[in-house]
């Protein structure tokens, strides 16, 4: 039988350097919690680690790519043996669009190897330390814009779908060995991703409560967190849509640069 771990006190964070991954670190952190967390971005790593130390927390940092493979598996096991990992959320992930004149190539494999190939070399290896000890809880960041292919952002969409199906399998799959697999949608949070965009964003809310109710998810084992639910409703609608209803007026939304 699969149990929510309610309060782990070991857990690895990918894209901890700013957004989402920022908070939930500092969501997570406080006294006796020992924080694994990796970005891109050494300068905001290391503040986000002092803020995370000051709430009592003991963080690791390491400035890593997750598209490196063998990079990933030997820094997480390095994480485990030091602390083994009650909870890995694997949450780095970069995005473009059309608005520019359309995804060129390199753009498009790079958004799919981030976004997808990012998740397993982050998944996999913490599912491997975690089996033996039959205990443990995985975490996908997917997004609202998984359920449906957009026509401003076909791969960051691609990217987000596949994840989400893969970690809702994986759940399925992990039941019997005691690991929990939590597959979260967020709609638009306040990021370094999303203040690129001059179009609206229904709903926007910032990272900090997006980790709460992230952080709320997880300790119920929750098979999908997705939010706000207006907005994951709308998505869903339009996903149930036919496509020769919905995609004259997909053309028409604005196009993410």
């Amino acid at each position: 039988m699969t149990e929510p771990i309610s309060s782990p006190a070991s857990i690895l964070i990918t894209g901890a350097s700013s957004g989402i991954g920022a908070a939930l670190a500092l969501e997570f952190a406080g006294p006796g919690v020992r924080l694994a967390l990796t970005g891109r971005d050494k300068a905001r790593l290391n503040a986000v680690a002092e803020t995370c130390r000051a709430a009592g927390a003991e963080p690791r940092i390491e400035v890593l790519d997750v598209c490196e493979r063998e990079t990933m598996a030997t820094w997480i096991a390095e994480v485990d043996a030091a602390a083994p990992l009650d909870l890995a959320i694997a949450n780095a992930g970069i995005s473009a669009g059309t608005g520019s004149g359309g995804e060129t190539e390199s753009q498009t494999r790079r958004i799919v190897a981030t976004n997808l190939d990012g998740v397993f070399n982050t998944v996999l290896p913490a599912i491997e330390c975690m089996r033996p000890r039959g205990r443990g809880q995985v975490a996908i960041m997917s997004s609202l814009a998984g359920f449906r292919g957009f026509p401003g952002a076909p791969a960051y969409c691609a990217s987000k779908a596949a994840v989400r199906i893969w970690g809702e399998a994986l759940r399925g799959e992990l039941h019997d060995a005691g690991i929990g697999v939590s597959v979260i949608c967020p709609g638009y949070v306040r990021s370094a991703m999303t203040a690129v965009n001059d179009f609206p964003m229904p709903l926007l809310m910032d990272a900090e409560r997006a980790a709460r109710i992230i952080r709320r998810g997880l300790a119920r084992n929750r098979p999908r967190i997705a939010f706000p639910w207006r907005l994951y409703a709308v998505v869903r609608l339009i996903s149930a849509l036919p496509p020769a209803f919905t995609d004259p007026l997909l053309r028409r939304l604005p196009k993410k640069s």
